[in-house]
């Protein structure tokens, strides 16, 4: 009744300023974080919804061609050829429809994962909890023509020479003997930035020649206010933003992946990367690992203690800075 009486002796003009301070207040609060997607579907449904839904009209359209497009059911869409003067090559059901797009192909950083060797992308997906996580990853995910989509397949990213235009005013190119894909210029920064991020994160190996091709597109074609607005939307869910477009990280000769994802992923789903113990009977793969008996921190390079660290006494860390904030300290014998 007090707190009643309070309100309303004040005057409406002062509790009018202090609601709308409030409100400047919360607006400024970071988002709450989301549980990041666990499995392929779900995360198409999470781009949906979180990412892309008011995108369809955008004049950045789909990944490929620019295209609008319809949104239908819970992650789909229909494509407008009309708005990216689009005309088919071949295929025209998937020509009419969008999918989801992996810029770093599923078979890319499935062949570097035993699991595709003892059973292909189903293998994967049922035991490997790495893959699930790359295959979910929203970073990795963007709407494209289905068509186009499907053309693409498994080639790598590389410049296309003496191919003509295939899908009316679209501007990628796909040369299917060399097998290799070239997108239109307006999403080479972007292209070259996930990959970067997803070979990064999850410790994956890169040809030299594709390196040097993304670190010129790049270059090239720096961060737009629209990849900068994805990345945010992304981070509030996945918990962690893409460095290579926040400028934390560059990728130059002789990178070396952290695999901080790969940590994360092995640890189960929602685990912090400092503080998730592996089970026991495995080891982890990352950049950092500590023994919580000794609390000392090796690294996955340089450091002869790395794989010397029992099952149960390890705790993965994304970063030296990320164990040293945790209390470890470096393990003297590390080069």
């Amino acid at each position: 009744m007090r707190i009643i009486a309070a309100f309303s002796d004040c005057d409406l003009p002062f509790m009018k300023r202090l609601l709308y301070a409030a409100s400047l207040l919360f607006a400024l609060l970071p988002p709450a974080f989301a549980t990041p997607p666990a499995t392929f579907t779900e995360a198409k449904v999470i781009a949906k919804q979180k990412i892309y839904l008011d995108q369809a009209n955008s004049p950045m359209g789909e990944l490929y061609c620019g295209c609008k497009w319809t949104w239908v059911g819970k992650s789909g869409g229909r494509i407008d050829p009309a708005s990216c003067g689009y005309e088919t090559r071949k295929l025209q059901s998937r020509a009419e429809r969008t999918e989801w797009e992996h810029i770093v192909p599923a078979w890319t950083f499935g062949h570097q994962r035993q699991c595709w060797q003892n059973g292909g992308r189903e293998a994967c997906v049922d035991k490997d909890p790495v893959f699930r996580a790359m295959e979910a990853d929203l970073f990795n995910l963007y709407p494209s023509v289905g068509e186009v989509n499907g053309d693409r397949s498994n080639f790598n990213y590389g410049m296309v020479a003496g191919v003509a235009p295939q899908y009316g005013q679209c501007t990628t190119k796909v040369d299917f003997q060399q097998k290799a894909a070239e997108p239109r210029n307006e999403v080479k920064g972007l292209v070259a930035r996930t990959t970067f991020y997803m070979f990064d994160r999850y410790q994956l190996s890169m040809s030299r020649q594709q390196q040097q091709l993304l670190m010129a597109w790049d270059k090239q074609y720096p961060v737009t206010a629209w990849e900068k607005e994805r990345d945010r939307r992304i981070a509030a869910v996945m918990g962690h933003s893409n460095p290579f477009v926040t400028g934390e990280r560059h990728w130059t000769p002789g990178y070396k992946p952290a695999g901080a994802g790969a940590v994360v992923a092995s640890s189960g789903r929602g685990a912090s990367a400092a503080t998730k113990p592996a089970q026991a009977g495995t080891t982890v793969q990352g950049a950092v690992l500590g023994n919580r008996n000794s609390q000392v921190y090796h690294l996955a390079s340089g450091c002869p203690g790395y794989a010397q660290v029992s099952a149960k006494n390890q705790v993965a860390f994304e970063s030296e800075a990320a164990a040293q904030a945790a209390g470890y300290r470096k393990a003297g014998n590390c080069k």
